[in-house]
């Protein structure tokens, strides 16, 4: 095995493992070999994977958080010595990254069950278990962090000094130990009160809420800040307290601009007491989680589905045929029931319904409430439509992706059949609620007059969804891919059908000021819906698979 670089860095601080009584040797080796692991080459997949993807692959997604990094918070340090609101936009951008990354990639690392069954009969501790686990996530947040701050910390201390730049990289290790131990601790809540099949569920739910609330939260810390005349005034409040972006920040504004006042000193105390508190609490309830995670082993099977109504009748008015029914309720049913998939494609749908309510309201803060009903601004809802290209590439992939023979021995004339149903399924189960939800609420804002708005954001929609079939997936079968390969697969593309959305949202704009224009906009994207699924799904296109 490879003595990993970050290995040969935990050598130096074996003296605090020692001092906590794990056994450093036997955790590092473990490390070791969880590293190994992550390392290999992913087992060649099948559909016709005309590459095997060798390496680590999220090592090498590395360069995109560079690029994030460069992006997203390197413009705000160019806002002179004004630290409370740009720390404060820095450190809620990279939390939001640090726990979805937490909860979409680590949380199998921080619930694997496979070590005890594996371990369990060795000499090895729980503590030392424990602590290798934890060391693993660790090192690769350290990966990731260092590739998304490592611009901006440079832009900093070019700007500010070095002494901004040792408070910042303080900051950060603030900010990952109270991340990962926010995560365990809300695991340990949840599986001291479930178990089994229901568990994993509520786990679920609560990572897609985890992301989502992060999106809402950096609304709120951009709103807690008043642009006037150029200068950005920060306010003090009581609940500003409950916001970690506001302690990392206020370490800057206390040690840089000397501001000793009772609140910031409050808020930097918070920034170091609460995440140091916390980890004492964890290490303590360590036992309690690691004897809760035995809940997992005990896999209650899962009763027999209720019959669904709705899908039923909408596989009757979508679909041509018996054949096509039968592979749309299967559809439905792996949308419905895998978890991977709904870890992944749910919090698109949060952030599908959050963001057109945060752009109404920014609407608002600049114009008044009265204006913005006013206009009747159905364009934010294009935002809703942001989530197809990803829940479409998801689509490839599957936990159970090795089951996909099933579609070869199916004795079926046109197998596109099978991406087809797969895609009506995925507008019926995930855009067309959030959408309707949408619409409700819009229609109500304003007036019945956005009707037929919304229906050219739904056409648009549902030709966007076989747009980025044809650029992401172009596969004959669905969910037969590994999870571990949605990590660096097609990024750029996704971000090339978010573009197409944003042409289709300008074209609206513009017909907009037509006369019967949207009408015979609406006509011109039924027929292009209706041709371009008979060109893409026809038999006539399929040419088999090997």
């Amino acid at each position: 095995m490879n003595d990993f670089k970050s290995l040969r860095v935990l050598d130096a601080f074996r003296w605090i493992f020692e001092k906590f009584d794990i056994d450093y040797p036997i955790m590092r080796k473990l490390i070791q070999l969880k590293l190994t692991m992550d390392s290999r080459r992913i087992p060649a997949i099948f559909n016709g994977q005309k590459q095997k993807k060798e390496g680590n692959q999220f090592i090498k997604s590395l360069w995109l958080y560079l690029f994030y990094g460069l992006l997203l918070l390197t413009p705000f340090l160019f806002l002179g010595n004004q630290y409370m609101f740009a720390s404060s936009i820095l450190f809620t951008v990279l939390m939001f990254i640090t726990i979805t990354t937490m909860v979409s990639d680590f949380s199998a690392v921080l619930l694997d069950v496979r070590d005890k069954n594996i371990l369990q009969s060795k000499p090895v501790s729980n503590r030392t278990l424990n602590a290798a686990k934890l060391m693993h996530i660790v090192i690769y947040l350290a990966l990731l962090e260092g590739a998304f701050v490592i611009i901006p910390l440079a832009v900093g201390i070019f700007q500010f000094g070095i002494f901004y730049g040792l408070i910042f990289i303080v900051s950060i290790v603030f900010v990952s130990c109270f991340v990962v131990v926010i995560t365990a601790l809300t695991y340990l809540f949840i599986l001291r009160f479930f178990s089994g099949e229901k568990l994993k569920d509520i786990i679920n739910y609560v990572q897609i809420f985890l992301a989502v609330a992060v999106m809402v939260s950096y609304q709120v810390m951009a709103h807690s800040f008043e642009l006037t005349q150029m200068n950005l005034q920060y306010t003090f409040t009581w609940w500003h307290v409950f916001l970690p972006p506001l302690w990392y920040s206020a370490f800057f504004e206390v040690l840089l601009n000397q501001d000793y006042s009772i609140n910031m000193l409050i808020l930097m105390v918070c920034g170091i007491v609460i995440p140091l508190l916390m980890l004492r609490i964890y290490i303590k309830l360590m036992p309690t989680f690691e004897r809760s995670l035995s809940k997992l082993m005990s896999d209650t099977v899962r009763t027999k589905g209720k019959s669904h109504f709705f899908e039923d009748w909408t596989s009757k008015i979508l679909c041509r045929n018996a054949q096509e029914r039968t592979f749309y309720r299967f559809a439905s049913l792996m949308i419905r029931q895998e978890r991977e998939f709904k870890l992944k494609a749910y919090p698109q749908i949060g952030f599908a319904i959050v963001i057109p309510f945060v752009m109404f309201f920014n609407e608002v803060r600049i114009d008044s409430l009265k204006e913005a009903m006013a206009n009747e601004n159905v364009y934010p809802l294009y935002f809703s439509a942001l989530m197809i290209p990803t829940v479409v590439h998801l689509l490839k992939f599957s936990g159970a992706y090795k089951g996909n023979w099933i579609f070869r021995a199916t004795p079926i004339s046109n197998s596109k059949m099978f991406y087809s149903s797969t895609l009506k399924a995925a507008i019926v189960k995930l855009f067309f609620p959030t959408f309707a939800l949408l619409s409700i609420v819009f229609i109500a804002m304003f007036s019945w007059a956005i009707i037929p708005d919304l229906l050219i954001i739904l056409l648009v929609a549902i030709m966007m969804t076989l747009l980025s079939y044809v650029l992401l997936n172009g596969e004959v079968y669905p969910f037969s891919n590994s999870h571990e390969l949605t990590q660096d697969n097609n990024t750029l593309k996704v971000l090339v059908a978010m573009v197409v959305i944003a042409a289709f949202a300008l074209v609206h704009y513009l017909i907009a000021m037509i006369p019967y224009a949207k009408l015979i906009y609406m006509l011109i994207l039924i027929i292009a819906v209706i041709v371009g699924w008979r060109l893409v799904f026809g038999e006539k296109k399929n040419h088999g698979h090997s």
